[in-house]
C-alpha cells in the first residue's frame, strides 16, 4: 500500500487521525525507563501515556498498543529489529524514538544512521501507517559533560527532519525547548526522563498528533531549588551510580538490553492510564 501523503500544515483535516493501532519503536526513551511503575513491574514511559491518551479518546476496547522499544538499542538495530516487528503487526500509527545512544558512543557515523532511519521510515510508510520521528534536544543547555554530543545530534536532527519532510512524517521537536532545561524533568542518571518528564513528553506527542496544545513548551514555574545547588554531592553519586557503571559496560561490550525483551511485543489494550492489558 502506498503511503498517504500528508500536509505539512498542522491544522490539516488529516491530522488528528481516529487511529486504532499504535507501535512504539525505539530504546530506553520509549520503552519508559524511570517513569512510574505499572502494575505489571515495567515503567510506565511516555508512549505508554500517550497510548492511553489516544485510546481514551475512543473508548474502551477499542484502541490496541504495542511498545516494542528496548533500553540501550542502537538506532541501526532499532531499524533493524522493531521495523519488521512492526510492519508484521500492521499499526495505523508508529513512532520511532532513537540515535541519542549511538550519540554517545566513541563511533558515530552520520550517514549510515541516516539511511538506516530512511529505509526504515520508507518500510513503514508503504502500509499505510502515520509515523511520527523525534528531534531530540540540545543536550549542551543542561550539562557541560554533554556538550560534545551536541554537533551529533543537530546532525541527526536536520537528518530527521528531511527524512520526515520526504515521506509525509510528524516530528516532535525539542531542540531549544528551554522547557527540559529544568532538572525536575530528568532522573539523577541525567540521561532518562522523570516521571514529570515522561507526562511532558506524552504532551508533546499528542500535541503533534493534532490532540493538545503547545502549552508543554512553557518552562515550569520554579518552587524547587535546581539541583545544581548540591552540585559536588551530585556529581560523586552519579558518577559511583551512573557513570561508572556504564563505562564498566562499555569496556566489556555490554548493553543495559542485552536480558531485556520488549514489554509489549504483542498488541495490548490500554486504559486511560496508559495500564495495559493482553488481548487474544
Amino acid at each position: 500500500m502506498a503511503p498517504t501523503p500528508l500536509s505539512s500544515d498542522p491544522s490539516s483535516s488529516l491530522w488528528p487521525r481516529a487511529w486504532r493501532s499504535y507501535v512504539a519503536l525505539g530504546d530506553s526513551f520509549t520503552e519508559g525507563l524511570e517513569d512510574e511503575r505499572r502494575a505489571d513491574g515495567r515503567h510506565l514511559g511516555w508512549a505508554d501515556r500517550v497510548a492511553g491518551a489516544l485510546a481514551a479518546g475512543r473508548g474502551e476496547g477499542d484502541f490496541t498498543y504495542a511498545n516494542l522499544a528496548i533500553r540501550g538499542r542502537l538506532l541501526p538495530e532499532v531499524m533493524g529489529e522493531q521495523v519488521a516487528q512492526a510492519v508484521a503487526l500492521g499499526p495505523d500509527l508508529v513512532t520511532v524514538g532513537a540515535g541519542v545512544n549511538d550519540a554517545l558512543r566513541r563511533r558515530f557515523d552520520l550517514d549510515m544512521m541516516a539511511t538506516r532511519l530512511e529505509r526504515g521510515v520508507r518500510e513503514l510508510r508503504a502500509t499505510g501507517a502515520d509515523v511520527v520521528l523525534f528531534s531530540f534536544g540540545d543536550p549542551a543547555r543542561r550539562s557541560r559533560a554533554m556538550a560534545p554530543i551536541r554537533g551529533r545530534l543537530r546532525g541527526l536532527n536536520s537528518a530527521v527532519r528531511s527524512i520526515a519532510a520526504h515521506y509525509g512524517c510528524r516530528v516532535v521537536d525539542f531542540w531549544g525547548a528551554a522547557v527540559f532545561d529544568d532538572d525536575r524533568l530528568w532522573d539523577e542518571d541525567r540521561l532518562h526522563l522523570s516521571p514529570q518528564g515522561h507526562a511532558l513528553v506524552a504532551e508533546s506527542v499528542l500535541e503533534t498528533l493534532g490532540h493538545g496544545s503547545d502549552d508543554w513548551r512553557t518552562p515550569m514555574v520554579s518552587g524547587v531549588p535546581s539541583r545544581s545547588t548540591l552540585q559536588p554531592v551530585r556529581h560523586a553519586r552519579w558518577v559511583a551510580r551512573h557513570a561508572s557503571p556504564w563505562l564498566s559496560r562499555r569496556v566489556r561490550g555490554q548493553s543495559s538490553g542485552d536480558r531485556v525483551t520488549a514489554k509489549n511485543p504483542a498488541w495490548v489494550v490500554v486504559n486511560r492510564d496508559g495500564q495495559p492489558s493482553t488481548v487474544d
